[in-house]
């Protein structure tokens, strides 16, 4: 089943029960810890409104925001440090707009190239274009959305393993993933198709594209000897959240529009392309950033712009400074104010085709409210606020010793 039971399905894998044969896990996370604190950064509203809705108490939730580094309380029940006991074949369904996609990869990927006898080389994935809940936005991928989320697939799935029927399902190239391309509504591109592969991800090469003055992206590495772009930050005028991944509220590919020009939110994108641009896998951005205080947030987005301008986001993340260097507790450091620092965000998955005639663009700034919870640029320790937020004057280094750079898994597909 899907999320909940996904995550349920997990769980008993990982405790290895005798009678357990197969498992086919919908939308599931790899560990809560990574999720609900991408970058380090708690999911605010899908996190602590989630529980605030349930009558959690406040302490309890206080507990949940001071609880981001890592410790045996997560791993207990983790499928990234617990799956090295799951003995069985599973099947993986994820969505690249959902709030779990980066758990069905990974678990996928782990079990089906390291898993224990049993479960190595006998797992499978799906990845759809779909949310954790109807699309927002004016994308949409008609027949496609809720792909093999049960019913044929999953019948197939366990008819093989249950009952022994020779149905060819592992004859079959074990990923099957969504190429999402131009999806405008009424306006779908022929290039949105399923594609085959032997593992994922697949075989890509790292393409860097650096952040300019004029902010531009581009495959030139920067040459100038000093160069920065820096705005003020104001945890009481945090940029809004619109779509992404979440749960609990609009989510998907909405336009990024509807944030009007405002200082603290760059727009860095690419020249109209001239050809198109294919990706699948793993994205990142080598951020290079600066504040004048101890701690501070930066978020990054990324972005497909189509030819009339609508700026559909296709992932995005944030990374609290003090966690750069890992979540480990003797991994946490402190900002030297005024210094740069390196500060990889993780952007998780997809698989995209910038089709010619758009635009690739990375949006950077420091807040994504009520996405992730507000920095306070304070410095005092997640879960403790007893000092007034301040407003923090944040930078972002675009030069030759600092080349700040969104990163694309760019794959080179057969023509037909």
């Amino acid at each position: 089943g899907g999320s909940a039971l996904g995550i349920t399905a997990n769980a008993a894998a990982m405790a290895a029960p005798p009678h357990l044969a197969a498992a086919y896990v919908v939308v599931a996370p790899t560990d809560r810890n990574r999720n609900s604190y991408m970058g380090g950064v708690l999911k605010e509203k899908d996190t602590v409104g989630w529980l605030q809705r349930q009558g959690v108490a406040d302490e309890v939730i206080d507990m949940t925001r001071a609880r981001v580094t890592d410790d045996v309380f997560w791993n207990r029940a983790a499928m990234s440090t617990n799956r090295k006991y799951i003995q069985i074949p599973m099947y993986n369904v994820g969505g690249w707009y959902d709030i779990f996609a980066n758990g069905n990869l990974d678990n996928f990927t782990w079990l089906q190239n390291q898993g224990a006898k049993g479960a190595r080389g006998n797992q499978k994935l799906l990845m759809g274009p779909f949310g954790h809940g109807d699309l927002s936005g004016d994308l949409e991928y008609p027949g496609f959305d809720r792909l093999s989320l049960g019913g044929e697939e999953e019948i197939r799935w366990f008819d093989h393993w249950l009952k022994g029927e020779a149905n060819g399902i592992m004859e079959e190239p074990p990923v099957s993933y969504f190429m999402m391309a131009s999806a405008r509504k009424g306006a779908l591109s022929d290039k949105n198709r399923m594609v085959r592969a032997a593992n994922w991800p697949p075989a890509y090469r790292e393409v860097r594209y650096y952040l300019t003055p004029d902010r531009g992206l581009t495959q030139d590495e920067p040459t100038a000897q000093a160069s920065k772009t820096s705005y003020r930050f104001d945890p009481a005028n945090p940029v809004p959240t619109v779509g992404g991944a979440n749960l609990t509220f609009e989510r998907g590919p909405m336009d990024q529009r509807a944030i009007p020009q405002r200082q603290d939110y760059l727009r860095f994108q690419t020249p109209v392309l001239d050809r198109d641009v294919v990706i699948a896998g793993p994205i990142k951005v080598e951020l290079y950033g600066a504040t004048d205080g101890l701690d501070t947030d930066f978020v990054a987005k990324l972005v497909d712009v189509n030819p009339d301008g609508y700026e559909a986001i296709v992932l995005d993340a944030p990374i609290r400074a003090r966690y750069r260097g890992g979540r480990m507790p003797d991994e946490v450091r402190m900002m030297t104010p005024g210094a740069p620092e390196r500060l990889e965000i993780d952007l998780w998955s997809t698989a995209l085709t910038f089709e010619k005639g758009h635009r690739i663009a990375l949006h950077v700034t420091s807040s994504n409210s009520p996405r992730f919870e507000v920095n306070p640029n304070t410095g005092e320790a997640p879960g403790r606020q007893t000092m007034k937020p301040r407003v923090a004057v944040n930078s972002v280094f675009h030069d030759a010793a600092h080349p700040s750079a969104l990163v694309l898994p760019v794959i080179y597909p057969d023509e037909d």
